[in-house]
């Protein structure tokens, strides 16, 4: 083989192999932020993952909300009238955070089948309700009916 088409190959192969290791170092990197939603349908039912992180949403149960009078830390309960999913939160809530409103919360379900969550969100007006939470509590009503 001629050195100039050996070092041509030789160079053409190191980018491959250069851009091989690129990509799986970046698909590793974010496998990890990956934040899968779970209504509480799949939650209760124990397809949601132990552990990991994850969203869940659905409407605050009414009556559920129980607030801590010496923190921030606030308990209530996720349904999409299907199942429900106990929350528990410890920092500020949005202000349009209420009973029968919709949420989608992350974090992590502990084995006790608690959502232990990291950051809650609020449906931002009267119209908007977030696509996940709006298709599963669409699925609930199918399946109720």
């Amino acid at each position: 083989m001629h050195p100039q088409r050996k070092q041509r190959l030789i160079v053409v192969l190191l980018i491959v192999f250069g851009t091989g290791i690129a990509v799986a170092l970046a698909s590793f990197a974010l496998r990890e932020n990956i934040n899968l939603f779970y209504p509480p349908a799949e939650i209760a039912a124990g397809k949601a993952p132990v552990g990991k992180q994850i969203r869940a949403g659905g409407m605050v149960l009414v009556g559920s909300i129980k607030r801590d009078p010496n923190s921030l830390r606030v308990d209530f309960v996720v349904t999409d009238y299907d199942a429900k999913v106990p929350v528990v939160y410890t920092g500020i809530l949005p202000d349009l955070f209420d009973e029968g409103q919709g949420v989608v919360a992350s974090g992590k379900l502990d084995s006790n089948g608690i959502f232990q969550a990291t950051e809650v969100l609020a449906k931002h007006d009267e119209n908007y309700m977030p696509p996940e939470v709006q298709s599963a509590l669409d699925a609930a009503t199918k399946t109720a009916e």
